[in-house]
């Protein structure tokens, strides 16, 4: 799975629609295998983004989710947490 591609569902405040955008294209950038068409395959490029952005869209609009919203905040914190168990805490060098 793509590292970059992250949870959307069940989010407060919801997903916005930059965010399936930003997921979408992440998602066709690694299906097509290109970080940036040509021109003559931007139009294509483009569409997949659109309707995969819209798919995201009604999924997310018709899941029925029975747990407590997520934040930004506390995935964010998570994020921190797994980075540090994967790669040891940041030394105070590195940070300024």
């Amino acid at each position: 799975m793509c590292r970059n591609i992250r949870v959307l569902s069940n989010f407060q405040p919801p997903t916005t629609v930059e965010e399936m955008q930003a997921a979408a294209l992440q998602y066709v950038r690694k299906v097509s295998g290109m970080q940036k068409p040509s021109r003559g395959n931007q139009a294509s490029f483009d569409l997949a983004v659109e309707r995969i952005t819209a798919a995201t869209r009604d999924l997310l609009a018709a899941l029925e989710v029975r747990t407590t919203p997520r934040t930004r905040e506390d995935e964010l914190r998570k994020a921190r947490q797994r980075a540090v168990r994967r790669f040891g805490p940041r030394d105070a060098e590195s940070s300024e």
